[in-house]
């Protein structure tokens, strides 16, 4: 889907997060994070949704994919059918960004067209992982090499190739 996107910073093994907590948190990664998610739709599972500030979802619309109820404290979207929200998403002129957890990438990975991805060059211990996907079928822009920083990372955009018969 052309308004479909992802976002994720991962470890050398896919590694995403620890106990629903982000593993990495470097300044920068998170200043793009909240500038390429600004004014969108974000979607993320209930764990994801709770782990969060509410700070979060300023200036963002979040949509939560959840077979249970939520808390009526933070005014979000709730989808408890992914195939609602992909025909919501498929008829809608508006960008969406899956932001996470993992079973949530899964589940839009076949669906997103871009995936921005963060790859950091270290391991960690972690019980969430980003599903894995088959880089040939995109085209792969390299957006910024940090390899010299602390943390050492490089950021890419990942763009599926269309494909014609």
């Amino acid at each position: 889907m052309k308004n479909l996107s992802m976002i994720a910073a991962v470890g050398s093994n896919g590694e995403l997060g620890f106990n629903n907590q982000l593993i990495w948190k470097i300044k920068e990664d998170l200043k793009f994070y909240r500038d390429t998610t600004m004014g969108k739709n974000i979607i993320m599972g209930r764990n994801t949704f709770e782990s969060m500030p509410l700070k979060a979802f300023e200036g963002r619309n979040p949509i939560v994919v959840s077979h249970y109820p939520l808390d009526k404290y933070y005014d979000a979207a709730v989808f408890n059918n992914t195939l609602a929200l992909l025909e919501y998403i498929y008829r809608s002129e508006e960008e969406f960004m899956v932001v996470g957890g993992s079973s949530i990438y899964k589940e839009f990975l076949p669906f997103a067209d871009t995936i921005y991805l963060t790859e950091i060059m270290k391991t960690a211990k972690a019980d969430a992982f980003f599903p894995y996907f088959c880089e040939d079928s995109f085209d792969i822009t390299e957006l910024g090499d940090f390899s010299n920083e602390k943390i050492p990372y490089v950021r890419k955009k990942y763009v599926r190739r269309k494909t014609y018969e």
